[in-house]
């Protein structure tokens, strides 16, 4: 019975104090990177294929920087599920440095990567699942956006003809949404794209070029398919559901 109850107070407890003790690592981990938006990529002649020829102290440092680095990404996917909107922004903005704006709602399960390189405007509206990759190039969101559920913003991929399968020149950079564009549910937008004011991507497209203005886009990859109102004049979101 007593190994009982000490598993359960295991199971439910370490992680919770581990998520609040080694909070400061994070802080300290992701601060103390330089705030770049290009990463910059090894030559050929600086990856070394054979790891047996890498000393024991540069491959535990390599181990001891992955692990923290994965202990951060599972801070985060944690941070995501906390029921509490105040909570998650007050980390995300003061443990991740994310540059969040008053008023914005990121909803449950968020996936974020790349923290510091991330701007939120005033009175976004980001949905459950949504998967923000600022590492290789940094994310620009203005004013008033809507971003639906499922939607994966990717700032860089591999270059599948790379002999290191690395993120080359050509394959990663920022991207930008102007105010008050809308992304339907299930989009995903890649590298190196600039969404303009007003514009709306149509659910389930992959957008791989500049988006126009005020521009109707959808399918794969995305075309333009209309127009939409100049006459846009909503702010900030009026209520958001508590708990989520």
């Amino acid at each position: 019975m007593n190994i009982l109850i000490f598993s359960l107070f295991f199971i439910l407890y370490i992680p919770c104090l581990a998520y609040f003790i080694f909070m400061p690592v994070a802080t300290f981990w992701i601060y103390k990177k330089p705030k770049v938006y290009i990463e910059s990529q090894p030559s050929s002649s600086d990856v070394n294929p054979n790891p047996r020829n890498i000393s024991f102290e540069k491959r535990i440092r390599s181990k001891l920087r992955l692990t923290i680095e994965g202990y951060i990404r599972w801070h985060i996917f944690i941070t995501g599920y906390i029921p509490s909107h105040h909570f998650r922004n007050f980390v995300y903005k003061y443990i991740y440095h994310i540059d969040l704006q008053s008023n914005s709602v990121i909803y449950f399960g968020a996936e974020l990567r790349g923290t510091r390189l991330l701007h939120i405007g005033e009175g976004c509206v980001i949905g459950d699942k949504v998967t923000l990759d600022a590492r290789r190039g940094g994310i620009f969101i203005g004013k008033y956006v809507r971003i639906s559920s499922n939607v994966a913003l990717w700032t860089g991929s591999h270059n599948m003809n790379d002999a290191y399968f690395r993120s080359t020149p050509g394959k990663r950079g920022p991207i930008v949404i102007g105010d008050r564009v809308w992304i339907g549910p299930n989009v995903t937008i890649l590298h190196s794209v600039t969404i303009g004011e007003g514009a709306v991507v149509a659910a389930g497209s992959v957008v791989t070029k500049d988006v126009e203005p005020f521009a109707l886009v959808g399918g794969i990859p995305a075309k333009k398919i209309g127009e939409r109102s100049h006459d846009l004049r909503y702010t900030c979101p009026k209520s958001y559901l508590p708990f989520l």
